[in-house]
């Protein structure tokens, strides 16, 4: 039986993650393709489990060995990517695949999967309720909160080429829409 992809994409502070990780703990046959970054990591997360970690160095020569399914220069020096043997370890293990990526990442994953993958947008109720969640993180600075948001802005002009846009006003019920989509795409044709 081959896998399926599914592909959780929203601006930062919208609750991609927290809606992934839902997902990861229902019974779905899911496991979490950890992408890789240049970025620092945050307090809580962990190498090889939130992300790999890499230098700006082995990203790029990653990049030029072919590596990555998609990747994206997301902030200036800052770059994201999905390794593509990740992808085809989980699925050579019979397992659906979901992805916690950025927009254009999220795009470009839609574009190499096609039918195999359901593309998802999350998108926050407000672009102000964004920016509050942001500051409630408290782990980023006014200066990156006013980028994030900059960047937020523009984002939620491509929730029309997902698949699905999710609004996640109340995350109960934005958990239990995200649950029946991913569900349905899943087990439609017989999986």
């Amino acid at each position: 039986m081959k896998g399926k992809l599914v592909i959780i994409s929203a601006p930062s502070g919208a609750g991609k993650t927290t809606i992934v990780r839902h997902l990861l703990a229902q019974e779905l046959n899911l496991s979490f393709s950890v992408s890789a970054t240049t970025r620092s990591p945050r307090s809580n997360e962990r190498d090889g489990v939130d992300y790999y970690f890499l230098t700006e160095e082995e990203f790029r020569k990653r990049i030029a060995r072919n590596e990555f399914v998609e990747w994206e220069e997301v902030y200036s020096g800052i770059l994201y990517g999905t390794l593509r043997n990740e992808v085809d370890r989980l699925l050579g293990e019979g397992r659906n695949v979901i992805f916690d990526v950025d927009v254009v990442g999220g795009l470009d994953l839609k574009e190499v999967f096609r039918e195999d993958a359901l593309a998802v947008f999350v998108s926050p109720p407000s672009v102000e309720a964004l920016e509050q969640r942001l500051r409630n993180r408290s782990s980023e600075t006014e200066d990156k909160i006013a980028v994030r948001v900059a960047k937020a802005t523009a984002e939620m002009t491509f929730a029309p080429k997902f698949d699905v846009v999710l609004v996640n006003d109340l995350l109960e019920t934005a958990l239990a829409e995200a649950e029946q989509l991913v569900r349905s795409f899943l087990y439609s044709n017989g999986q």
